[in-house]
Parts: C-alpha cells; structure tokens; sequence
C-alpha cells in the first residue's frame, strides 16, 4: 500500500512538474506574440501616415483578404484555417484602427446577422452603428455618418433583398467596396420548455427559411414577424412560452437557451452582404463588378443586353430584375460578373452595354470574398 501511494505520488508530481514546465514554455512564446503583434501594429500605423499623406483610404479590403490568404496558405495546423482567419482578421481590425476608427453602419440591434457580417468584414476594432432599416444604413452613409455601411444582397434561399435594391434604384452613386458570404444556420431560443412554446418571433426572411421545420415540430405555434433576429430574441426573453429563431450570439448575448441548432431547412444556406460606401477598389485580379442597368420596354431588349456578356466571355454570377418604380411597366437588372472596371475587357463590355440599355449604373467592383461562418 505504501508503494502504490509512493509511486501514485511521484507520478502525479511528475504530472505537475510536466504542466507547469508547458504553461511556462506557453507563457514565453505569448510573450513572444505580443512583442511580434506590436511590431507589426507599428508598422501598419507608419502605412497609415503614408497613407494620409498620399490621401489614400485606410480601408483597403483587397489588401486584407490578400494577407489572410497568405496566412491561409502557410498554416500547417494544428489550428483550423477559421481559427487562423478570426485571429488575423482582429489584428487587422485593431492595427487598422491605430490608423482610423472606421464608422460602421448595420442593419442592427447587435448580433443580427447583418452586425455578424459587419464584424467578419471588419473586426470588432470599429464603431458599430446599429440602425433600423437598410435605407438608414444608404442614409448614414449618404450623409457621411459613418464610413462604410453592411446591407444584405441576397440570400441563396429567398434571392435578392427588395429594400437594398430599391436603395440601391434611389441612391446609385452610393458603391459596393467589398462582400461578405456569411452562412447561415438558425437556432430556436426561449427558456420555456418546447412543449410550452406558442409562439415563434423572427423577421420574415429568417422565419421562410425555416418554415418547414418549423410546421413540422411546432405546427401550433404561431409565427410572427419581427425587424430582426435579435428584436425576437428580446422579445422571446420577456414572454412565457415564446421563442426566436435567431443566432447562436443572440442566445448568448440575451441570456437564452439554444432548444434546437440549425434548423434552417436549406443546409446550404447563405446570405450575401454588400459593404457600401463611396470609395472605389483597384484590381486585385479576382475580381467581382455589380452593374444595375434598365432596357427599354419592347421584345428582346433584354437579350441584346445580356449578349453583350456571351459575346466578350465574361461570366454573369448574379441576376436579379427589380420594378422600376414609374408609370411604365419596366424592369431594372442587377447584375455581377467576374472582372474588374479596370480590366480592358470589362471597360469594352461596359461601353457595349450602354448601347444597348437605356441607363447603366456601376455599382462597383471588389475582391470576391470566400463563404464564412
């Protein structure tokens, strides 16, 4: 007996001494980081003076997707190339700040998914402004409240978002500077029981998305529509017997229960932000451009238009037709394709373009971004 406890209590010293010589080998090597992270941080503050000299932008959403990519293609593991691009793109956002702290409109309250976005684009080094409607995100931007506003585009499941395409016919000389692929996975929150739950509060975008799921397991709760995401999960806190289809982040943030995850019925389900404001972005090389155009009103115009495209080889990767809002029946087009204004085949197509259409918009062009989330 007295063996096995000596032996048991050299082992479990033998353990201690293991860990703490791990820890201490850890807390040099953080040592070392942050020594590293603040020379790198100076550096980017001496870009931002030559920046301001030269009267250059601090946003510069090519450049960053450029350096995470690098990082990408060096990582060996073990940590996963999500890991890596969470940790680069806060030491972007907080070196990026030393330079400017950017404004940055969402669609809010905090943990919608458009405030998600905002913070996958941009970090959490900036000043979020939450407003409540996408045209105030056009309006704050418009009337240079805030540098740079998070709209959502479309989403893989219901297409393009109305009320940032009308902003878009409205408010043309407002431009895309970058994009964010956020996927999307819904959870059901409430801290009642399931068998309790009546009603389900979300906005209607996030509630289409996952109606069958929702007729399926809760066929007798009542489904209502909010502003957003995280004004539902406000809501499903105060009210017995409510929930919200909303965020992971949301349940944390609003002292919630997550009932079910992932309940979206599309698996595959994504949402394209736009970031908006009033820079333009030089060519990167993998490039997207966003034109809105409108045709005239008689057969074929469309397909003239849209051959310009077929005829030059570019590649459509979005259409959306939208009402043009006057006394005729007509139609405005969104579209993206792959190549940068600056690309001569791209500026060709766009003269072409305009030959056949009644008026062209550039909406911008910018880096494609990868999916996230």
């Amino acid at each position: 007996m007295t063996r096995k406890s000596e032996g048991g209590t050299t082992a479990a010293t033998r353990s201690t001494a293991s860990l703490r010589s791990l820890r201490a080998q850890i807390d040099k090597l953080d040592a070392q980081l942050l020594k590293l992270v603040n020379e790198r941080a100076s550096l980017a503050a001496d870009i931002g003076k030559v920046k301001t000299d030269n009267g250059t932008e601090v946003f510069s959403p090519a450049r960053e997707e450029e350096v995470i990519q690098n990082v990408l293609e060096a990582n060996k593991g073990p940590l996963s190339p999500e890991s890596v691009r969470a940790i680069f793109r806060e030491i972007i956002s907080g070196s990026r700040a030393l330079q400017k702290v950017l404004k940055v409109a969402y669609l809010g309250p905090e943990y919608s998914f458009s405030h998600l976005a905002a913070i996958e684009r941009f970090g959490q080094s900036i000043d979020f402004i939450g407003v409540g409607s996408i045209a105030a995100v056009f309006e704050d931007i418009n009337r240079g409240h805030a540098d740079f506003g998070v709209v959502p585009l479309e989403n893989s499941t219901d297409g393009g978002v109305a009320d940032t395409l009308d902003m878009f016919m409205r408010m043309p000389q407002i431009k895309i500077t970058a994009e964010v692929r956020l996927k999307i996975h819904h959870c059901l929150l409430s801290n009642s029981e399931p068998q309790e739950i009546r009603r389900v509060y979300s906005k209607p975008q996030a509630l289409s998305q996952c109606r069958n799921w929702l007729n399926k397991n809760f066929p007798h709760a009542k489904q209502i529509d909010m502003a957003s995401t995280a004004d539902a999960a406000k809501l499903a806190k105060q009210e017995p017997g409510a929930a919200a289809v909303a965020t992971r982040q949301a349940a944390t943030n609003y002292g919630l229960r997550i009932l079910f995850e992932n309940i979206e019925d599309y698996p595959y389900n994504e949402t394209r932000f736009a970031v908006i404001g009033h820079q333009q972005q030089g060519r990167t090389g993998n490039d997207k451009t966003a034109v809105m155009f409108r045709v005239a009103h008689h057969p074929g115009s469309l397909v003239q238009a849209l051959e310009v495209f077929k005829t030059a080889k570019i590649n459509l990767t979005w259409i959306e037709s939208f009402p043009a809002k006057n006394t005729r029946p007509e139609y405005v087009f969104f579209v993206d394709f792959e190549g940068h204004t600056e690309d001569p085949k791209v500026a060709r197509t766009l003269k072409a373009l305009q030959e056949h259409c009644q008026e062209v918009h550039v909406l911008g062009s910018f880096p494609m971004a990868p999916v996230s989330g």
